[in-house]
Order: C-alpha cells, then structure tokens, then sequence
C-alpha cells in the first residue's frame, strides 16, 4: 500500500513541477521578448504615439541604388545624392552633395542606428530618418500592426499611404516608379526622392 501511495505523491509532484516550470519559461520569454522590445530604437511620431521601428526583414522589396534627395523642413532645402542599400539584414545610406563630398552617413544593423553629418541639424535624428524610410518602404501589415500598437492607423492603396491619428492625417506619402515623397503634416516637414523604385 505504501509503494503505491508514494507513486501517487510522485506524479502529483511531477506534474506540478512540469506546471511549474512551464509557466516559469513562458514569464521569462515574455519578459525577456519585452526588455528586447523596450530596448528597440523608436520615435515619437506624435506627443503621444511611440513607434518603435521595424526589424529590416518587413522592407517590401530589398533596394541597392542611386537616390536624388530633396527635403524641406523649418524653411531650409536640402538637396543631395544618396547611395541606398536597403534588405532584410539592414539599411545603409551614404549621403553626398554633387561635387560628391559627404554629407551623411546613416546606418541600421543589429537593432541599433546609427547617423553622422555635418550638414544636417542635430536634431534629425538618425532614428527619425529610418523610420521615414519604414513608412515609405515597409510592408504594410507590418506597419499597420506597428502603427497601430501606438495608437495610429495605416492607410496602403499601392500609390499613396497614409499614417492617420483618428481621422486627422498625420503623414502622407505617394508614390511612383521612380520617385517617392513624404509630407509630415504634423512636425512639418518634406523630402522627395528619385531613383527607381520597382
């Protein structure tokens, strides 16, 4: 009688450390996933709305080229020549003016960015360029899931995308085969790029 009543302790005891050590595991990935997350480059696309930029794999389509960049923003234009190569390990761009001096260096591997220039203002920053970038160039369920994680909608019709805070349009973007341009209605601000873009 015994043995048997020790087998019975045992297997309670088996299967509640199972039970046990299941939901152990399952609280350290999703805390380790959060803490992973949390240490993600992001922005504030609004006040109030945290984008936390995507990893490389969601871009559309995987891009090495020349790249005419026009912007506009507090009044002053830019204009340059970029290098892009863009896929699912990362985004590299290499800025130049036309006597093909440096303008700009930006750089998105490993989850972290990283962006130099001595022409533009110090407060573009290097996560703000990527995240236009995502906008322009990313997938759209991606995005619209991303988007929507931090209180905003996506709109995609395959020539215009839209990033909308309620029914207020926040950025506006069309597209073509061979230009791109992004309007930020809300911080202000415009960039138009040329190349080929399918």
């Amino acid at each position: 009688m015994l043995p048997g009543v020790f087998l019975k302790v045992n297997k309670k005891n088996i299967s509640f450390t199972l039970f046990l050590t299941g939901i152990l595991v399952c609280l350290c990935s999703c805390a380790s996933t959060a803490a992973a997350r949390k240490n993600q480059p992001y922005i504030w696309l609004t006040n109030s709305s945290k984008y936390i930029l995507l990893p490389p794999e969601n871009i559309e389509n995987p891009m090495d080229s020349h790249q005419l960049v026009s912007a506009s923003w507090g009044g002053n234009t830019y204009q340059a020549s970029a290098w892009v190569k863009a896929d699912e390990t990362g985004i590299d761009m290499s800025l130049m003016n036309e006597l093909g001096a440096g303008m700009g260096e930006l750089s998105y591997r490993g989850g972290s960015v990283t962006f130099s220039s001595p022409v533009f203002p110090g407060n573009l920053t290097g996560e703000y360029i990527t995240a236009d970038f995502q906008f322009c160039f990313y997938n759209t369920p991606a995005l619209r899931k991303a988007l929507k994680d931090c209180g905003l909608s996506f709109e995609d019709t395959g020539k215009s995308r839209r990033i909308l805070k309620g029914e207020t349009p926040i950025v506006e973007i069309e597209k073509s085969k061979d230009a791109v341009r992004l309007v930020n209605l809300l911080r202000g601000y415009t960039f138009t790029l040329e190349g080929t873009f399918e």
